[in-house]
């Protein structure tokens, strides 16, 4: 196709800002394979395919037997505490990691948030739903998205970030991040996706040594229980009070609690490093098959250390709607500040998937040039 990819627009300095332009903030993965997604191979999603196992199904089941009582937490919690080598009092429950967002929005005094951008987009959504000015640190295309923390003002004193970030799929060193720590600073850190990555590598969960850490976890990714919603934070004890007051009573239903404790366990945690290492393998062969099409302007973000990877290509619009009518369903990229639609997101899959895929994306690639 001969096309070349242009940098305009990609080598601006990183900076912040407080509106900038309108982006669809609550647009998620599943709103590409819902209503008319049936039957798309779903690439947009990223929660592992074939999941839940059956062992963990099977234990959910078992908790069905015990509906009629209300939730009680404390075995799940003291297990996941377990998990980090935490006490308990360092560990809040929460319906999903989205639960959280909304607790830290509406629980602290704050007054300058700055989010890290790109980034998954529900954190900010959350802040102005609670009424907050947010501002926004963009990061660039041309760094490879990655952390300058000279770049957040220091006045701010709640800073959100993903790591790896959702959906740039860049794992900042765990000390960069620890850089943003400050007192009197909330630092909220975003490891929804960080069991996918081998060995954890760069996790602040567990961690005691910065000020003002709060590090969110999702089981909903990597056990696919996003129908469930499930997850949990970790913070200073006093942080954990305020947001526990926030929280109605009963937030999280037994069937969640059970599969926190479930996928907590010696041999969850096995599977999740044996699931993370394929899923490194699958992205690498993703990702060699997308250089491919380097020839024809097509940009892949390296390098890319969660189950997704983020490109950019010419009519990327165009692009997905093609993908589609060939059957497979992508991440649009300008609902997240700091992308424009150029960019989409690609879960990873398995090689037959991904093989499919890419012979699909050289139809799509040859429908839009036409």
């Amino acid at each position: 196709m001969g096309i070349t990819l242009t940098t305009e627009g990609m080598r601006t300095p990183m900076h912040t800002e407080s509106e900038g332009a309108a982006h669809d903030l609550r647009h998620h993965g599943d709103s590409e394979v819902r209503d008319d997604g049936a039957g798309l191979i779903d690439l947009a999603v990223n929660v592992r395919s074939d999941t839940p196992p059956a062992w963990l199904r099977e234990r959910i089941a078992e908790s069905l037997t015990g509906l009629a009582a209300y939730p009680d937490g404390r075995t799940a919690r003291a297990a996941v505490a377990a998990r980090h080598g935490l006490p308990v009092d360092r560990v809040l429950l929460t319906a999903g990691a989205a639960e959280a967002f909304v607790l830290l929005a509406r629980a602290l005094t704050v007054r300058r948030p700055v989010v890290v951008h790109p980034q998954f987009t529900e954190p900010e959504a959350a802040l102005r739903d609670a009424g907050h000015t947010v501002d926004r640190v963009l990061l660039r295309a041309a760094d490879g998205f990655r952390l300058d923390p000279a770049a957040v003002p220091e006045d701010a004193d709640l800073v959100v970030i993903g790591n790896p970030t959702n959906p740039t799929s860049v794992l900042h060193p765990a000390a960069a991040i620890a850089e943003l720590a400050r007192p009197g600073r909330t630092l909220v850190v975003d490891e929804a996706f960080m069991d996918a990555v081998p060995g954890e590598r760069e996790a602040l969960a567990g961690r005691t040594d910065v000020p003002g850490l709060v590090v969110l976890r999702s089981l909903t990714k990597t056990w696919g229980l996003a129908g469930l919603r499930i997850g949990y934070v970790l913070a200073a004890p006093e942080t954990i009070a305020e947001l526990e007051r926030a929280q109605p009573l009963w937030p999280v239903s037994t069937p969640a609690l059970a599969a926190a404790e479930a996928c907590v366990s010696d041999r969850a945690l096995t599977e999740a490093a044996d699931a993370a290492a394929r899923t490194a393998a699958d992205r690498a062969h993703l990702v060699a098959g997308l250089q491919e099409f380097v020839p024809d302007g097509l940009l892949v973000a390296e390098p890319a250390e969660g189950p997704f990877v983020l490109i950019r290509l010419p009519r990327a619009a165009a692009v997905r709607r093609h993908l589609r009518t060939l059957g497979f369903a992508v991440r649009r990229g300008d609902t997240f500040p700091g992308l424009d639609e150029d960019w989409l997101r690609l879960a990873v899959r398995d090689r037959a998937t991904i093989n499919g895929f890419l012979q699909a994306l050289d139809q799509a690639m040859t429908l839009a040039d036409r």
